[in-house]
């Protein structure tokens, strides 16, 4: 959930620090409390401070003679020990001859650390990654080199692991890593390592993904890869399809409005060459589900509303498809059963929907990652991959990749069940990106929000396709402003949420069509309102919910199927206007990250 940054210069006046600083501060989206660095120019020194990476670069500029070709960085999000300069990564042996970075959670460490104790090893930090460093250091005191060292200290750990070491009088960076990302950046002017891509996508789009078990050297002239066993293993380069002006803000005040405004490029990306507007058809280009006669989709927090919107979907066209929280996904949920397992994950990181996936396959059931990440982990170990095409999401609130899922399960739905696609959904999915535009371009949300910025809740409510667009409009919210807010089946107001309603908690009641399932839901709606609560209403205008509510946010016509993806985008526009009111640091919402790598 934090991130690396690792860089090895090809030429010694090469200077590490710039790098490293810019890779932290591209990674700061991800989520941390206390950042650090250390290089290696003969010694090893280490930098390190509690809060913000502008606090690491104000000490860094405080000591100007310090330059290196050789470093690691760090920003890390607490687990083992509260946010300090103590705790804060790197970490180093009892000499300060070697230091050490590392994404995950050691789960021995508790044990490690007492034998290490016992050995006379002194501890600075209450952090479980401070074992590894002396680990390396007991290892080269028993006469091991550099790299036997690092293999030695990495066969002790039991867990989830990026980790990336550096030496005294060594050019050269150690790494390995286990259920959680890295990936190696190859530059001209040297080689860079990272947890995500946009560490060093300002210097390079050529890289080599490390997978789990492997081992990296990284010097001035090569790049290896070893297995565990010490075998090499070659790799193909592969080459990032963006580059560092996508991963901007290109003059929004936050990347959340950015990325909600880049939703319409997002969702035509997603369409392009799959649905075909002549032929009626959708083509995804996967293989060997031709007979799949149940689906499971597991997923977490964003992702998982998409998954619920996606398997409505695939039941509504004859395929039983049922929706996991991906960290409650065990063998028993497979119940004898071998389904196609679908991971839905925007980065391909995730580590509960990886250890769901992983779990049906050593079931024996066939595995689909719907992933924004070409070469994440779901998408290499899954069978096939559908991409989502979203582009870089760099604000921790998932926005654009969430309408994107959307669709992109929409079109799995279509593609995979027997029955005839007709010409209105086909044509409905072709307009929904200028439909979303018109959205972005007309909406109140702002007012609305300023209206109702100081409530002391929110509550969301939608029926069947709209029920997991309520859930991930309360989420948003919460996830941003801090507020407090909770999303419904609109059925399930008067079960128990009713009691909460007060006229300082706005009900926002997502409701199109004219049908029974909208007169329901516009029932609801009364009820509140006979409660003295005020009411938004996000509709097409088609049922007339608006004489009963006090603001309305509309969306265009379209298939009841696709409303829910315009009426999204009203209620990201919502929270994010509610918290920029509220003063909140929106693309860095506190004690969140943007890729959960840790269960």
């Amino acid at each position: 959930m934090c991130g690396i940054v690792g860089y090895i210069g090809r030429d010694r006046q090469n200077d590490a620090r710039d790098v490293l600083v810019g890779g932290l501060e591209n990674l700061e989206y991800r989520g941390y409390d206390s950042a650090g660095v250390a290089l290696s120019n003969g010694d090893v020194t280490v930098v390190k401070r509690e809060g913000e990476v502008s606090e690491l670069v104000a000490a860094l500029e405080s000591r100007e003679t310090l330059a290196a070709p050789v470093g690691i960085g760090h920003t890390r999000w607490s687990t083992h020990g509260e946010p300090s300069d103590e705790n804060a990564h790197p970490h180093t042996d009892c000499t300060g001859d070697l230091a050490v970075v590392h994404n995950g959670i050691i789960e021995n460490y508790e044990q490690l650390k007492a034998e290490l104790r016992g050995e006379g090893h002194e501890f600075e930090s209450e952090t479980d990654t401070e074992v590894v460093p002396h680990l390396i250091e007991a290892a080269m005191e028993r006469g091991e080199n550099r790299e036997a060292a690092f293999r030695a200290a990495i066969e002790r750990l039991e867990g989830s692991y990026a980790i990336a070491a550096v030496f005294e009088d060594s050019e050269e960076v150690l790494t390995a890593r286990q259920d959680s990302p890295l990936v190696i950046g190859v530059g001209d002017d040297g080689y860079y390592l990272a947890s995500d891509v946009p560490a060093f996508i300002d210097h390079t789009d050529q890289v080599l993904y490390l997978e789990d078990g492997e081992f990296a050297r990284l010097t001035p002239e090569t790049v290896s890869i070893t297995d565990a066993d010490g075998r090499p293993v070659e790799k193909s380069l592969s080459t990032v399809e963006w580059d560092a002006e996508d991963a901007g803000k290109s003059g929004y005040d936050h990347y959340m409005l950015k990325e909600i405004h880049e939703q319409p490029r997002a969702l035509r990306k997603c369409l392009r060459e799959r649905v075909d507007a002549i032929e009626r058809t959708v083509d995804l280009d996967l293989e060997g589900l031709d007979d799949v006669s149940a689906i499971h989709l597991v997923a977490c927090g964003t992702s998982y509303h998409a998954a619920l919107y996606g398997a409505r979907l695939l039941r509504e066209r004859g395929i039983p498809a049922q929706t996991f929280v991906a960290s409650e996904y065990d063998r028993a949920s497979l119940a004898g059963e071998t389904p196609l397992v679908v991971g839905v994950t925007q980065s391909g990181e995730t580590a509960d929907t990886l250890g769901a996936l992983r779990t049906a396959r050593a079931a024996g059931a066939r595995t689909l990652a719907v992933t924004n990440t070409v070469g994440s982990t779901a998408a290499r170990e899954c069978d096939e991959a559908l991409y989502v095409r979203a582009g870089p999401e760099i604000g921790v609130a998932a926005t654009k990749t969430f309408a994107s899922q959307q669709i992109a399960l929409h079109a799995f739905a279509l593609w995979l069940s027997e029955e005839s696609i007709g010409s209105d959904r086909i044509d409905a999915l072709r307009a929904l990106p200028d439909q979303v535009q018109a959205v972005l371009d007309d909406s109140d949300a702002r007012s609305v929000a300023e209206a109702y910025a100081d409530s002391s809740a929110f509550f969301f409510v939608g029926r069947r396709h709209h029920q997991p667009v309520a859930l991930e409009g309360a989420l948003k919210l919460k996830e941003i402003s801090y507020e407090h807010a909770e999303g419904f089946a609109a059925g399930e107001l008067k079960h128990g949420p009713l009691a909460l309603i007060e006229d300082d908690t706005p009900l926002i009641a997502v409701v199109t069509g004219d049908d029974e399932i909208a007169q329901k839901t516009v029932s609801n709606v009364k009820e509140v309102q006979a409660r003295g609560a005020p009411v938004i209403a996000v509709t097409d205008g088609r049922s007339d919910v608006e004489q009963y509510a006090n603001h309305v946010l509309e969306i265009p016509e379209t298939d009841p199927t696709l409303a829910p993806v315009l009426a999204n985008v009203q209620l990201q526009l919502l929270s994010y206007w509610i918290a920029a009111e509220l003063g909140r640091p929106i693309d860095k919402p506190r004690h969140l990250a943007k890729s959960v790598t840790v269960k």
